[in-house]
């Protein structure tokens, strides 16, 4: 590592508690999507102690905020996410399902690491730039809601991130490694059904069914699965029924519908046909209906030139390791669940040959936990989820890696994601994130030939334009 990377690392290394303590108080708070008051609290309280310019509540969004230090460009962004999830309340460190609250919210995607390892970059990254006095600025971006709220969308609609030269990421993850290639993009919509309540057998001609509407809707969205594209995705939940009588005729139902396409534009249209499909339902059952936004996201676009930084940088730093206990631990837990066995990585995925190379170091690793760094895959790639992050990459140059932070195989959103997520494994994980986030960082700041790459690459990836899946009147909310 060079002497300036060296200035960073340092800083990340003697603040490790305080990054540990971030994390383990974030995953207590285990707060859900948009409601991440103390946990955005606390990250704002540390970033001010750490002499960071902190702005709160941006683009309307209460538990939303930016901090930064630096003067002029270049302005690389660091982004850090911290909700949990209902119903993955956990004991920290354990290999059975027990739960801390009961019905209580965990972090099962690991956002307490996801949070507190951004942290640690951005303080890397500001004591550099404090020491050298580099020109350039580096902004912690906090962003609500990944799980269901889409701030980094919203964001992107009020045209937060065209300001930034490049920005950077990172997700807990089964396998180090560099991420790359697209993802689905997602609409979440609820529709909400009134009709007129009556006796069913006494005076039918009377009533108006809302949740007849909410079955004939469902009904039109499954003759419409025949003529959408093959990869594109329609999801829905009956979120209210109207009801457990069924002699009265329903008044009110309710559905929430997710429309999925790898590009947000046709998600965008397929999202107006699902709507049309709602009218004329209402319009079969002599009903009314209200239409609810709750979020968009957009389809990621990868960045070949940040990702080879970001591989550069963990190679060099390597990846975490682990003590016996550590290796017990996650051995046992990877006994808990199927798939503990598979080849993991993008690459494996994606290319035979590679996927041979993976395999062979799964296996020299012998444990649960994969102590390797995965190699770099710069092909087509894709993944059928869904972030937010892609609504950032379609507006600056974005690059993100994968850290490991559970073992082998760990199902995404699990009890056991949970019980890792407050463990020396998960720390290191962060802190791990952390200085490999910032080592990549500092490259951009000493390299503007890479920041001309990477946005000459970017311009021509996203020449058709951004198509934003959030409308211009809409809301951050979460479904009634």
């Amino acid at each position: 590592m060079t002497q300036e990377k060296q200035i960073a690392l340092a800083a990340i290394e003697a603040r490790k508690d305080k990054i540990f303590d971030v994390a383990d108080r974030i995953w207590e708070y285990a707060e859900l999507s948009l409601q991440e008051v103390k946990s955005a609290a606390l990250y704002c309280k540390v970033l001010r102690e750490e002499g960071f310019q902190v702005k709160e509540g941006i683009c309307g969004i209460a538990t939303a905020f930016s901090a930064s230090f630096g003067n002029g460009r270049p302005l690389i962004g660091i982004l850090a996410e911290y909700d949990a999830l209902s119903g993955l309340s956990q004991k920290a460190g354990s290999t059975a399902r027990e739960e801390l609250v009961p019905g209580g919210c965990g972090h099962g995607c690991g956002h307490n690491l996801l949070g507190a390892g951004a942290l640690a970059a951005a303080i890397g990254v500001k004591v550099y730039l404090e020491q050298t006095g580099c020109p350039g600025t580096v902004t912690l971006y906090g962003c609500p809601g990944e799980e269901g709220g889409a701030a980094k969308a919203f964001m992107a609609r009020d045209g937060v991130w065209k300001e930034l030269d490049a920005a950077l990421t990172w997700h807990p993850e089964d396998v180090n490694e560099v991420a790359t290639g697209s993802s689905n993009s997602c609409i979440q919509t609820q529709y909400k059904f009134t009709g007129v309540a009556s006796h069913a057998a006494g005076a039918p001609e009377l009533g108006r069914s809302a949740l007849d509407a909410v079955e004939l809707m469902n009904v039109g969205v499954q003759f419409l699965r025949e003529h959408m594209s093959d990869k594109a995705r329609i999801h829905y939940a009956i979120t209210d029924a109207g009801g457990c009588s069924p002699n009265v005729v329903q008044p009110r139902a309710s559905v929430l519908y997710m429309v999925r396409s790898n590009h947000v534009a046709e998600a965008v249209e397929l999202q107006t046909r699902v709507d049309r499909i709602a009218q004329g339902a209402a319009l079969m059952t002599d009903t009314t209906f209200e239409k609810k936004f709750i979020d968009g996201v957009a389809d990621t676009v990868s960045n070949f030139a940040l990702e080879r930084v970001l591989y550069e940088n963990f190679k060099e730093l390597g990846v975490p390791h682990y003590t016996r206990e550590e290796h017990a631990f996650a051995d046992e837990l990877a006994k808990t669940y199927p798939g503990s066995d598979k080849t993991p990585s993008i690459a494996a995925e994606n290319d035979s040959a590679l996927r041979e190379q993976v395999g062979e170091m799964r296996r020299q690793c012998g444990y649960a936990m994969n102590e390797f760094l995965a190699p770099l895959y710069q092909g087509d790639a894709f993944d059928a989820g869904s972030t937010d992050v892609g609504d950032v990459s379609w507006l600056t140059p974005t690059a993100q890696i994968h850290v490991v932070s559970w073992p082998n195989g760990c199902p995404g959103h699990s009890w056991q994601n949970v019980s890792c997520d407050r463990t020396e494994i998960g720390h290191k994980a962060a802190l791990h994130a952390g200085k490999v986030l910032a080592a990549g960082a500092i490259d951009l700041f000493v390299h503007p030939e890479i920041l001309r790459e990477a946005r000459a690459e970017f311009e021509r990836r996203t020449a058709a334009g951004y198509t934003c899946p959030v409308p211009a009147d809409a809301v951050p909310t979460i479904p009634d």
